[in-house]
C-alpha cells in the first residue's frame, strides 16, 4: 500500500516539475498542491512518516525550510534601497505587529471568556508572524511595486523572531496561571526576551560578515568550485540560527540578519543562492507542506469548531488589516496599498513552528483547541492567500496602467491650457 501511495506521490512531483511554469501563473500554488496531497495520504491510510513520529518530523522539516527561506530572502534585499523605503516595515514591525498581538488577544479572550488571558496573547503571538514562503508569488511578482515587494519581505523576515520571545513568554505566563509551575520574575522575562532580540542580530552580524568575506576571498583565489557554493549557503544559514540560539539570541533573526549582511557583503556573485531554493530548497518546502497535511491537517479539521473558526478567519482578516492599515498612515501610501500590505500576511511554516514548540516544551492548558486554530489558520491562508496572489498582482498592474495614463492625460491637458 505504502509503495503505491508513494509511487503516486513522486508521479505527482514529476508532473509538477514538468508543468510548473504554467502552476506558477496559475491560482493552484505548491503548497496548496502538496498539502493536499499530504491529507490525501492520512485519508488513504498510508504511514509514509512512520505512526507516532509525525509532529517531530515537520517540526523538524519546518524550522530547517523557514532558516533557509529567510537567509536566502534576505540576501535579495539591498541595504541602499531598504533604507530609502524603510518606513514601511519598520511601521509594520514596531506599530502594526503589537497592534495584532493586541487585538487578537482580545479577539481570543472574547471567543473564550473562561480562559486565562495568557493563553489569548499566546494565541495571538503564535499567529501573528506572516510567512516568507507562502509570500514567494507576491515577492517576485514584478507588477507588485519594489517597495511593496520589500516590505512584505522585511516583516515576514524579522516578524519570526521578534515573535518568538512573546511566543514563550506567553507560554510561561500561561502554564503559571494554569498552576503548572512557579510564576517566572518579571526581569528574568524581559532579560530573556532582550537577549532574543540584541544577540540574535549580533550573531547574524559577525556570521554573515565573515561567511561573505571568506567565500571572495576563496572565489578570487581559485580554491572554491560552483559545485559547493550552495553547500556553503547551506552552512553559512544554519550557522547564523545555531550560533545565536548557543549564546542565548533569537536563530530566526540571526538568519534573517546574516542573508542581508551577507547578500550585501559578498562582491562575487550570489546566484547560487537563487539556484539552490529554486532546486534543493523547493524540495524542503514541499515536504514540509506534505507533512504538514498529512499530520496536522486532519487534526485541526477533526478539533475544529466554531472558536477555531471565528479565530482563523479573524486573524486572517480584521485582525491582521486594521493593524497595518493604521500602521500605515501618513506614509502616502494609497489606501488600495494598504489593504494589499495589510491582506498579504500569509501565515504558515512560523506559526507551525511556534505551536510545535511551545506544545512539546510546556503543559498548555487547552492544547488541542489551540493547535486545531493554528492547524486551520494556516490551512485557510495556504488556500486564500494562494488563490489571491495573482489576481491581486493583475489588478495592481492595471491600476498602474490607469494611474499612468490619467497622469499623462493631465500632463497634456496642463500643457493645452
Amino acid at each position: 500500500m505504502n509503495y503505491f501511495v508513494l509511487a503516486g506521490l513522486l508521479l505527482v512531483v514529476l508532473v509538477f516539475a514538468a508543468l510548473s511554469k504554467r502552476a506558477e501563473m496559475s491560482v493552484v500554488t505548491m503548497p496548496i498542491i502538496f498539502t493536499g496531497l499530504g491529507w490525501l495520504t492520512y485519508l488513504l491510510g498510508a504511514e509514509l512518516i512512520g505512526r507516532g513520529d509525525g509532529r517531530g518530523v515537520l517540526h523538524l522539516f519546518a524550522e530547517v525550510t523557514l532558516i533557509l527561506v529567510l537567509f536566502a530572502d534576505a540576501t535579495r534585499v539591498r541595504i541602499g534601497e531598504l533604507l530609502g523605503n524603510a518606513g514601511i516595515p519598520a511601521r509594520m514591525l514596531l506599530i502594526g505587529m503589537p497592534l495584532t498581538i493586541a487585538l487578537g488577544t482580545l479577539l481570543a479572550m472574547w471567543v473564550s471568556p473562561d480562559q486565562p488571558w495568557a493563553l489569548g496573547l499566546l494565541v495571538a503571538a503564535i499567529l501573528t508572524p506572516t510567512d516568507a514562503a507562502l509570500g514567494q508569488a507576491v515577492v517576485s511578482d514584478k507588477a507588485i511595486p519594489q517597495r511593496l515587494r520589500q516590505g512584505v519581505l522585511v516583516e515576514s523576515g524579522l516578524n519570526d523572531g521578534l515573535a518568538l520571545p512573546v511566543v514563550i513568554i506567553a507560554a510561561l505566563a500561561a502554564v503559571g496561571q494554569a498552576g503548572g509551575m512557579d510564576g517566572e520574575s518579571a526581569s528574568s522575562l524581559v532579560g530573556f526576551g532582550l537577549k532574543q532580540v540584541v544577540l540574535g542580530p549580533i550573531a547574524g552580524i559577525v556570521v554573515g560578515w565573515s561567511a561573505a568575506w571568506l567565500l571572495d576571498l576563496a572565489v578570487r583565489r581559485g580554491f572554491a568550485t560552483e559545485a559547493y557554493q550552495g553547500i556553503y549557503f547551506l552552512a553559512a544559514a544554519f550557522l547564523c540560527f545555531v550560533g545565536a540560539e548557543a549564546i542565548g539570541g533569537n536563530g530566526l533573526i540571526a538568519a534573517f540578519v546574516g542573508g542581508l549582511v551577507f547578500g550585501n557583503r559578498l562582491s562575487c556573485s550570489s546566484h547560487f543562492v537563487s539556484e539552490f531554493m529554486e532546486t534543493e530548497g523547493q524540495l524542503f518546502t514541499m515536504a514540509t507542506f506534505f507533512v504538514f497535511g498529512a499530520v496536522l491537517a486532519p487534526f485541526g479539521w477533526e478539533h475544529a469548531g466554531w472558536r477555531t473558526l471565528v479565530l482563523a478567519i479573524g486573524f486572517l482578516t480584521f485582525v491582521r488589516v486594521v493593524p497595518i492599515v493604521l500602521s500605515l498612515s501618513g506614509t502616502g501610501l494609497r489606501l488600495l496599498e494598504k489593504f494589499f500590505l495589510g491582506w498579504f500576511g500569509p501565515r504558515g511554516l512560523a506559526s507551525i513552528l511556534f505551536a510545535l514548540l511551545v506544545l512539546e516544551s510546556y503543559a498548555i492548558p487547552g492544547a488541542d483547541e489551540l493547535l486545531a486554530c493554528v492547524t486551520l489558520t494556516v490551512l485557510l491562508s495556504i488556500l486564500l492567500h494562494g488563490t489571491s496572489a495573482h489576481p491581486v498582482a493583475a489588478r495592481f498592474a492595471e491600476a498602474c496602467e490607469t494611474s499612468a495614463s490619467a497622469t499623462a492625460m493631465g500632463d497634456e491637458a496642463a500643457e493645452r491650457a
